[in-house]
Parts: structure tokens; sequence; C-alpha cells
């Protein structure tokens, strides 16, 4: 029987993002920093999971990123990215992070966009 792809694709993706979260969690002082990737963009947040809230976040869709870039979802667009989410954890005070890589292998962009966030002073 013929199974619809994309759909499976889905359930995959779930299931990995599933079997990671059970194992990550992000607190105040060990917020998760979590990426997603859309066609055009990509997407950082960083999430204190005890509270359910959003800290920080930056994407290849704002206006002070454009400005550095006209690339939004290349190595050197994820790594331009990578320095703005760094700045923006240092204004909130935040020095430790858990880094969630979601679906997505730890190679290309992510890891990219991990090593910027990691150079500019933030641990995980």
């Amino acid at each position: 029987m013929y199974k619809n792809k994309v759909e499976l694709k889905k359930k995959a993706k779930r299931r990995i993002r599933k079997s990671i979260r059970k194992k990550i969690s992000g607190t105040v002082e060990r917020p998760r920093i979590f990426i997603f990737k859309s066609n055009r963009y990509v997407y950082v947040q960083v999430i204190d999971d005890r509270d359910g809230k959003v800290m920080a976040s930056a994407s290849t869709l704002e206006k002070s990123f454009r400005e550095k870039s006209k690339n939004f979802k290349n190595q050197e667009a994820c790594q331009a990215l990578g320095e703005i989410m760094a700045k923006r954890l240092k204004e909130k005070k935040i020095g430790k992070a858990i880094f969630d890589r979601g679906a997505y292998p730890y190679h290309g962009r992510i890891k990219v966009l991990a090593d910027s966030i990691r150079k500019e002073g933030i641990i995980f």
C-alpha cells in the first residue's frame, strides 16, 4: 500500500523531536536553545520550559539581520544569526544554555550556528 512520503517524514520528525525532548529541558538558569528551519528562513528561540516562556528569539527574517546579509539560509547566514543570538543572551545575562537541534542532524548549518553561539561565549 502506497503511503504519502510527506506524512511519513512529518511522523519521523515528530518522533525524533519527542525523543530529544524527553532528555532535554530548559530552566531559567540554563534555557533551551531551539532551532527551526523553514524553506526560506532560520529561526532560533531561547525557551524556559518550566514557565513555558520564550526568553529571546532571532531569525533571518528580521530587519537587523537583513542589513547584515543578503542570504537568509546558507552557512554564512547561520553564523551571523548565531552571533546575534549570543549578543541577545548576553544582554539577558544568560551564560549557559542547552542546545536543542530539533529533528535536524548536527552538521552543516546547525553546527555552524551552534559554533558561532559558542564562539561568542555561551556555554552548552
